[in-house]
């Protein structure tokens, strides 16, 4: 199968299982430059949605992937930025929904959940995981460093909006940032803006893999534990993945293709090569080590692995 620029994975994901991949939205295209982002730094910071590539050429590789017998357990429109700006969404979601009886995810910063015609399109996938990483304006600019014709406000209510009118399963996603959104008060403000949504599930995080800014680090495992009382969730640390997947037969474009879109330690990456009997794996290592397009950040006392 050729190295496709849309579809990829599957990927384990610890909240959906083995996840299919959709990328609709060019590289680091997003309307905020999170400080905790795994895929670095925003470079096109933009709040227009916009029709970034032709739907027919998505749902090809889509298909072909299909056909190909891959397993999995969900297909996730997510890509390299934010999926709500592709303005082919709701066609996207409705036309990979007659090709498969798997359940279609649309992983999402839900900063434009308050346009109704957005929340339209929505509407027929089966799972929206939307975030909430702040409780104000203030800790809004702090955390998620969004465009500046977003507001905290806007962007909470249209969320609140959302989850009256939506009939599928909304999983909730908090990321806790060490100092800026984890002490006592910023969990009690969580609190009480939940109040207001209608979801299915909360899940707590905090950053696992190198973030966009090094200030941007893990909380505790007690202050994750305390969260988790206090905003009755689930902390992601508690559930588990399993393997990376690729149907693209050379394994040093096969690695590529997925640390575009998921950033992969040296541990999963190693795992993933026994795993389709690579007997080059130094050659691999080296190979990555001296691209010009892949990072290596030393995080956390192991080496990761992303895209620049």
């Amino acid at each position: 199968m050729n190295d496709f620029e849309y579809v990829y994975g599957p990927v384990p994901s610890r909240r959906l299982g083995m996840s299919l991949g959709i990328s609709p939205i060019p590289q680091k295209t997003c309307n905020y430059s999170c400080v905790y982002c795994q895929l670095g730094r925003t470079d096109k910071l933009t709040n227009e949605r916009k029709i970034f590539f032709i739907i027919e050429k998505i749902m090809s590789e889509l298909g072909k992937t299909l056909t190909s017998g891959v397993e999995f357990d969900v297909v996730t429109i997510v890509g390299e930025g934010e999926p709500t700006l592709y303005l082919g969404l709701g066609e996207l979601i409705h036309r990979t929904k007659l090709i498969t009886k798997k359940p279609v995810a649309v992983i999402t910063n839900g900063s434009l959940l308050y346009d109704s015609a957005l929340q339209f399109e929505l509407e027929s996938a089966d799972i929206v995981l939307p975030s909430l990483d702040a409780y104000d304006e203030a800790s809004f600019r702090k955390v998620n460093r969004p465009h500046g014709k977003l507001h905290f406000d806007q962007v909470y209510e249209g969320l609140k909006d959302f989850s009256l009118k939506y009939s599928g399963q909304l999983w909730i996603e908090i990321m806790l940032v060490l100092g800026l959104n984890d002490d006592e008060e910023s969990l009690l403000r969580f609190s009480r803006l939940l109040e207001g949504i209608r979801y299915d599930r909360l899940y707590i995080n905090t950053p696992v893999r190198p973030p966009a800014e090094k200030e941007a680090k893990a909380v505790s495992s007690e202050t994750m534990k305390h969260a988790v009382e206090i905003l009755n969730g689930t902390s992601i640390d508690l559930l588990v993945s399993s393997g990376f997947h690729s149907e693209i037969p050379d394994n040093y474009e096969a690695i590529v293709s997925i640390i575009k879109r998921h950033p992969m330690n040296q541990f999963e990456i190693e795992s993933f090569l026994k795993s389709r009997g690579c007997n080059n794996m130094d050659f691999i290592f080296l190979k990555l080590g001296k691209s010009g397009s892949v990072e290596r950040v030393n995080y956390k006392g192991y080496m990761t692995y992303r895209m620049r």
